[in-house]
């Protein structure tokens, strides 16, 4: 279940409670007039389920200008009518993407942060640490810390609805994002090659990290499966599979060995990473897009309402 928060102007709260009195997953209907103060208006609360959300939004379109509507996750509701609420709205509260809530989400993940440089630098500098090691473990821990998905994310979402300045803004926290992390990730190993604590053999006796510089066509497959997990999990509000997620593509991994190859001028190194890298973000693209349409497209207590 989810709390309905609306403010309203008092001449358009009748208008409001007619819609939530008319969805069948909304209950526990609560009107407090003139209780908002920025905004004026009425305050008007109800606790709703997950798939009847884009019923709501989509049929109060004039709130995000005129009052306020926000949505909270409930943790526990004891209430008869609140299951009697899940029971008849359409569809299941697992399969139900709530496109408002994900457009404001990908929108914030799609800005180039400090907090998003430093994790993706900090990542990409244990890859580059990892293949220099020949430890599977660094990577792996590079592939959970690195935090570029959320931007592939807006990227595919940009794309579903349009939004080229989403897309374009997404795709430059990516580009630069790798490209700052790859440069500090360089420099270091430079510092590294010049004082002697690492050389071409460490990419000689690397056998534990090879796959990085290896794509093939499971490289795309795997990626692909991943961005379709990774958009799924972002939708149904399920974070923790996007772990999995992240240890399943190569994409940070494939940064660091850049950074190592090119500090070692291993040009064929740099080469299968960088392939490695492009196959990873391009397949993750291609299916989350595709899993994004078909959630809209397939599924009708998702598409319904849907602002997208």
């Amino acid at each position: 279940m989810l709390h309905l928060r609306v403010i309203s102007p008092a001449a358009r709260t009748r208008e409001v409670l007619t819609v939530l009195e008319e969805c069948p997953g909304a209950t526990n209907i609560v009107v407090f007039p003139g209780a908002a103060v920025t905004p004026q208006g009425d305050l008007v609360q109800a606790d709703l389920a997950r798939e009847s959300a884009n019923a709501v939004i989509g049929a109060l379109p004039w709130l995000h200008e005129e009052g306020s509507i926000a949505l909270a996750q409930i943790d526990l509701a004891l209430s008869k009518a609140a299951e009697e609420a899940v029971e008849e709205a359409p569809g299941d509260p697992d399969d139900a993407v709530i496109w408002a809530q994900l457009a404001q989400r990908v929108s914030a993940e799609s800005r180039i942060t400090w907090a998003y440089l430093a994790f993706l630098t900090i990542a990409t500098q244990l890859a580059g640490i990892g293949v220099a090691l020949n430890s599977i473990v660094l990577i792996v821990g590079a592939m959970v810390l690195g935090p570029e998905f959320g931007a592939i994310a807006a990227i595919c979402f940009g794309l579903l609805s349009a939004r080229w300045r989403l897309v374009a803004g997404a795709g430059r926290t990516l580009a630069v994002g790798f490209a700052i992390a790859i440069a500090v990730t360089f420099a270091c190993a430079l510092v590294s090659v010049r004082l002697g604590w690492i050389g071409p053999a460490n990419l000689r006796v690397n056998e534990e990290v090879q796959f990085i510089v290896k794509p093939d066509r499971w490289s795309f497959i795997v990626a692909m499966l991943a961005g379709a997990a990774g958009v799924l999990s972002i939708t149904g509000g399920k974070s923790s599979a996007l772990i999995g997620v992240f240890i399943s593509v190569t994409t940070v991994p494939a940064a660091g060995y850049v950074a190592v190859a090119l500090a070692l001028r291993e040009w064929t190194e740099v080469a299968g990473s960088v392939t490695q890298l492009t196959l990873n973000v391009a397949g993750m693209l291609v299916a989350g897009t595709v899993t994004l349409a078909i959630q809209r497209r397939f599924w009708p207590q998702v598409g319904r309402g849907s602002s997208v």
